[in-house]
């Protein structure tokens, strides 16, 4: 089992505290519509403003926009976006299975996943990265009777490029290169690109989104995804790392 450093006593990232946040708001229908209902109705009760049609229009084109979002084609085809470009799983061997946790509500499907792949003899390692569900992944496993030298874990990564600088920090030296990923669809893209952006050759290998998702919930999903990846696009984030050549590596404090 693999233990980290002070890399762990961190704060929770102020960009997850945004995002949570963001997702209760948008996911309180009356935080959302009575704004919006106001925007669409206020401007004609005030007799000199400009522009009335155009508040006006756009308070009800946003309230299209925020109903049809969680219609059933409309999650449809952006699920369907995300995981057109998905590689299928070659179905080879690999060095490690790595899980990327997300949550409690994804954990159960992962672990199974992850377990029959072992059994399966895809690799002999499985290794859970991510901040409140490493630790966690490898006890269920554990619970599944895989074997505890088959196991690793660091639960100090907060996104998916930390699971990824942290996860390659601790593999990539042990001679880990090839790497069968597992994670839901929606992540599954940015994560593959990430990973190999930091110098793992990657398999996929999805997961559903949990069945007791709404459809708030499942359009909330694929709306992070597609910031996520217009975010980490722009940043740079898909780029080839270096990670022995970088000067102060930001996982210099994970250790075995």
């Amino acid at each position: 089992m693999f233990g980290v450093g002070t890399l762990c006593n961190r704060s929770v990232s102020q960009w997850l505290v945004l995002k949570s946040t963001l997702s209760h708001w948008l996911m309180t229908p009356i935080f959302i519509v009575l704004p919006l209902l106001t925007l669409v109705f206020l401007p004609w009760m005030i007799p000199r403003l400009r522009w009335k049609r155009f508040w006006s229009g756009l308070g009800t084109v946003l309230l299209v926009v925020y109903f049809s979002a969680t219609f059933p084609l409309t999650i449809a085809v952006a699920k369907k976006g995300l995981v057109t470009f998905i590689p299928p799983d070659p179905g080879t061997s690999a060095d490690a299975i790595v899980v990327l946790g997300r949550g409690v509500p994804f954990r159960d499907s992962r672990v199974e996943v992850a377990a029959e792949l072992w059994r399966n003899h895809r690799a002999p390692f499985i290794f859970a990265s991510g901040l409140g569900d490493g630790s966690e992944i490898v006890q269920q496993l554990k619970a599944k009777g895989i074997p505890d030298a088959a196991l690793g874990e660091e639960h100090c990564s907060q996104t998916t490029k930390e699971n990824a600088l942290f996860t390659a920090s601790i593999l990539q030296p042990r001679g880990i290169k090839q790497i069968l990923l597992v994670t839901d669809s929606p992540h599954m893209v940015r994560s593959l690109l990430t990973f190999k952006s930091v110098g793992f050759e990657v398999m996929s290998h999805t997961t559903p989104i949990p069945s007791q998702f709404t459809a708030s919930k499942k359009a909330m999903l694929m709306f992070y995804e597609y910031m996520g990846l217009v975010s980490y696009g722009l940043r740079g984030d898909f780029l080839k790392h270096n990670l022995p050549q970088q000067k102060n590596p930001p996982v210099a404090k994970l250790k075995n």
